[in-house]
């Protein structure tokens, strides 16, 4: 186990903050502007792959659940590998190979479903590094794969001209473990910082709780933020995604300090970058706010982002993964597009590190509409209103377990290149569609048209610009049930 000088290490992260141009006080952090280059970003994908990809039963969340008594995880352990006394968390490590792990292949085949950007995840709840770190012996390097899994997909990502971001989950380890102390396992006695089973505390009744039981103690904040402050050195990632409890008030004076360190050394690398964050963790304004699982229902003047999975049950491969629909997955990535927000979609590979036959499929259909329609999306930004339709959209987390009913009658709208990109979200039975809100003289669209693509296929379709609205004809052959986009040309 490495052990580390948790002194000498917060003095060297102070000496970064004293030197600014960003103080650890909220006033100072004020300043902070969103880049330009992430005002660009549509798409991104989202990676968990580490130990629990192992068992690949019930969730990621298998760590904590096998040792919670009753769970159907801990069943499912007790009769696969024994006794959580003979056979615990730890042993998943050895059966942990990688072995067909290509960091280059996985970039190959985000770029072709269209992703801009891509954001793994550097460290899980359970606490398994899955970089190279001086800090723990508990990583992907120095144990299990023997690879520095998330450094060689950086490497790749930024020689293909990704953005490259991490994602740190570390805070909620504090309490992830801690059912292991309430039976007879291999989680019993007192842990030291730097094993993977420290400090196994028991968990807080409401997860979402800003403050009450369950509060941080001093050396694991300090811990927290010298690993963090290690992904932000190692990595140098543009993008810093944080998973929730970071909003706990405890932890209030670290995340000034982090969000110091963070901006002051990218300002040493002559770049930009960005925080991701939940539950108002930070001050609107200092980060980009992060819905997980939902969307807005409004367009907003500010940037936001929506991370999703390809599953409905988890977020990491599991033998009875349930996938969503890629025309569904597209429409979510549209709605949210047009509200002035970027799509995160996780991706769970397989322990051996490929993709199962659904996931590959799933890509595969994004990117094949992506490449046809693209600019719609890439090369535009939202318009004066985000599109009309019977659809609601409920606002806030963890809306997805319910496809959304979208019909030919719910559209997107996008302002880039001169034109205006209407976008209706299922195609029409009869190839009819009326844009109400594009009304002549009383609508959104009151200039001449010239003419109207429908983009797919790159062919003129049949207008008429009425007092009740934009009617469009063109029957389409190729989309399935996939969106349909015109370029309307003034």
């Amino acid at each position: 186990m490495k052990n580390y000088d948790l002194t000498e290490k917060l003095d060297r992260i102070q000496q970064v903050i004293d030197l600014g141009p960003f103080q650890d006080d909220w006033k100072s952090l004020s300043a902070y502007e969103v880049p330009e280059w992430y005002r660009k970003l549509r798409f991104g994908i989202f990676i968990h792959y580490g130990l629990f990809s192992v068992p690949a039963f019930d969730s990621e969340w298998y760590p904590r659940m096998m040792y919670i008594k009753g769970s159907r995880a801990y069943q499912h352990h007790l009769e696969t590998y024994g006794a959580h006394s003979e056979f615990g968390l730890k042993n998943f490590i050895p059966m942990f190979h990688a072995e067909n792990f290509d960091a280059d292949r996985w970039m190959e085949i985000f770029q072709k479903s269209g992703a801009q950007y891509v954001i793994p995840v550097a460290e899980h709840h359970d606490g398994f590094q899955m970089y190279e770190s001086e800090l723990s012996s508990y990583n992907a390097k120095d144990m299990g794969p023997g690879k520095d899994i998330v450094g060689l997909l950086k490497k790749s990502a930024e020689a293909k001209g990704m953005i490259f971001g991490v994602s740190s989950h570390r805070i909620e380890h504090y309490f992830f473990l801690g059912g292991g102390r309430d039976f007879d396992s291999d989680i019993k006695g007192t842990f030291k910082r730097g094993d993977l089973y420290w400090p196994s505390e028991r968990g807080p009744e409401d997860f979402d709780a800003i403050d009450g039981p369950c509060s941080p103690s001093e050396e694991f904040m300090q811990d927290w933020l010298v690993r963090t402050c290690e992904i932000i050195d190692r990595l140098r990632p543009a993008i810093l995604y944080f998973d929730w409890w970071i909003q706990r008030v405890e932890l209030r004076p670290y995340l000034k300090k982090l969000a110091a360190y963070y901006y002051n050394r990218a300002a040493q690398w002559g770049r930009q970058v960005v925080i991701n964050y939940k539950h108002d963790a930070f001050p609107f304004g200092i980060a980009v706010p992060d819905i997980e699982r939902g969307q807005l229902a409004s367009q907003k003047p500010y940037r936001w982002q929506s991370d999703t999975a390809m599953c409905f049950n988890s977020w990491c491969h599991t033998v009875d993964n349930r996938y969503k629909e890629a025309k569904d997955i597209l429409c979510d990535l549209i709605d949210i597009n047009s509200k002035n927000g970027t799509m995160l979609l996780n991706i769970g590979p397989k322990e051996d590190g490929t993709f199962t036959e659904e996931e590959m499929h799933i890509l595969s259909e994004i990117g094949m509409w992506l490449e046809k329609n693209g600019e719609a999306l890439f090369d535009t930004k939202p318009y004066r209103i985000f599109g009309e339709g019977p659809t609601d959209i409920v606002e806030g987390g963890f809306q997805d377990a319910k496809v959304k009913a979208f019909t030919a009658s719910d559209y997107r709208f996008f302002a880039g290149n001169g034109c205006i990109y209407a976008i209706a979200l299922r195609p029409s039975a009869d190839g009819t569609y009326l844009i109400r809100s594009f009304a002549k003289k009383q609508g959104n669209l009151n200039a001449e048209i010239k003419d109207i693509t429908y983009l797919s296929e790159r062919k003129k379709a049949v207008f008429d610009h009425r007092q009740d609205g934009l009617r469009i004809c063109c029957v389409t052959d190729t989309d399935g049930e996939y969106p349909v986009v015109f370029r309307i040309n003034l």
